[in-house]
């Protein structure tokens, strides 16, 4: 089976439709496929389900699809580098499932896996535990929380064999690893494609069975959301 396609756009022009459900990788800027999310914009798809951590910046990352008015609703755990994001929710033009960070890598794990549910203390006694079955178990009150998948996940990694075991680097490994395993059809973003068999087994982080589709970015952007210097007292 022949995982690599000749750039995003392509990886993406069969399988995104109205309406689906999109996970997304990424922490931040860090980890992000910048060029799947760009190619999904330029698809022209709406009344989109975003699942990531965060909503990116104003005209970056997801900050794309918020501008052209691609998503209906967030999935999210932080959502405040968006001014664009503030505007809508506010105004009642996108809805938010606020969804404490470990909980929503929790539920993005447990749907990769077939856990439906589980039971967390995260969010009891507060508004994210409105509308949730609760149970005492030990002596402490829990929340259930609801597994999540994706009809499509968009991943970023560092490195990918051609049977698209994966490898990422450092910090932008974060919610990857979880967001390829949610996905009925993973999608990933490569910095280097090598070929199978090249990587010790023991170094892959996300093995091949997950991953659906390759594409290859050599030189992303890598944005950083803020840049803070100080002046150095022997320049």
């Amino acid at each position: 089976m022949n995982k690599l396609y000749p750039s995003a756009a392509a990886a993406l022009a069969d399988l995104v439709a109205d309406g689906q459900t999109i996970a997304v990788g990424g922490f931040g800027l860090c980890g992000i496929p910048e060029a799947l999310i760009a190619a999904l914009r330029d698809s022209g798809k709406r009344n989109l389900t975003a699942i990531s951590n965060n909503a990116g910046v104003d005209g970056f990352g997801l900050g794309q699809l918020l501008e052209t008015r691609q998503i209906r609703k967030m999935v999210s755990s932080y959502v405040g580098e968006n001014k664009e994001f503030e505007r809508q929710y506010l105004a009642g033009e996108l809805e938010l499932e606020f969804t404490p960070q470990g909980t929503l890598a929790e539920k993005l794990r447990a749907g990769g896996c077939g856990i439906p549910a589980f039971f967390t203390a995260t969010g009891y006694g507060t508004v994210v535990a409105e509308g949730k079955e609760t149970r005492e178990i030990n002596g402490r009150m829990y929340v259930l929380e609801h597994a999540l998948t994706a009809d499509i996940s968009l991943v970023k990694a560092w490195k990918a064999d051609k049977a698209g075991n994966l490898i990422y680097r450092r910090t932008a490994r974060n919610f990857n690893p979880n967001v390829a395993m949610a996905g009925k059809v993973t999608v990933v973003e490569v910095e280097e494609i090598v070929e199978t068999g090249s990587f010790d087994p023991d170094e892959i982080h996300t093995p091949g069975i997950y991953v659906q589709r390759i594409v290859l970015n050599p030189h992303p952007e890598k944005r950083i959301e803020k840049r803070t210097t100080k002046e150095n007292p022997n320049a």
